[in-house]
């Protein structure tokens, strides 16, 4: 009895090493499949991480014309660096998402990472928010803000009326 409990706790002692012998191993093969595949015919997809200067990853100059495009549109400048096309994207869309800004009403010309914000707003707070946003923005070197506030314009009076009686 004595040497099969002996031979029992062997195994098990074997088996426990064994187990954890395999889970080193495949911890070691995990990593190196990170570094490569195991299965050449496998492709695993590059992923690049965002450039740390300006955090803009995969954008490209293919998205950049297309927001030189847009802007141009705007009567906006954006300079010919791929970082100015982005640093663009990102205030234009900040602006819209930021319900203190009236963004349609607010133009963002970026030549060198230089910030000019040109346009008209309804309040001060608007013009403060605006400049806000652009300032905070990764890769904003300088920001001019040009905004005018200018009072909302009230809906003109129907012209065929006089002191409050249509006329005929």
């Amino acid at each position: 009895m004595k040497t099969r409990l002996m031979l029992l706790l062997a195994a098990v002692a074997t088996l426990g090493l064994v187990v954890a012998a395999c889970n080193t191993n495949m911890n070691e093969n995990t990593n190196a499949n990170a570094r490569a595949p195991a299965n050449a015919n496998m492709a695993t997809p590059r992923v690049e991480a965002p450039t740390p200067a300006t955090g803009r990853g995969q954008y490209s100059e293919e998205q950049a014309r297309e927001e030189r495009e847009k802007a141009k549109a705007n009567k906006e400048t954006i300079g010919q660096s791929l970082d100015d096309a982005w640093i663009h994207t990102k205030i234009v869309a900040k602006l819209i998402g930021d319900t203190k800004t009236p963004e349609r009403n607010i133009n963002v010309d970026v030549v060198e990472g230089a910030i000019t914000l040109r346009g008209n707003v309804d309040t001060a707070e608007a013009k403060a928010e605006a400049e806000r946003v652009a300032k905070e923005t990764e890769g904003v070197k300088k920001v001019t803000n040009q905004l005018k506030v200018v009072a909302p314009s009230k809906p003109a009076k129907n012209a065929n009326t006089s002191k409050g009686k249509p006329s005929n």
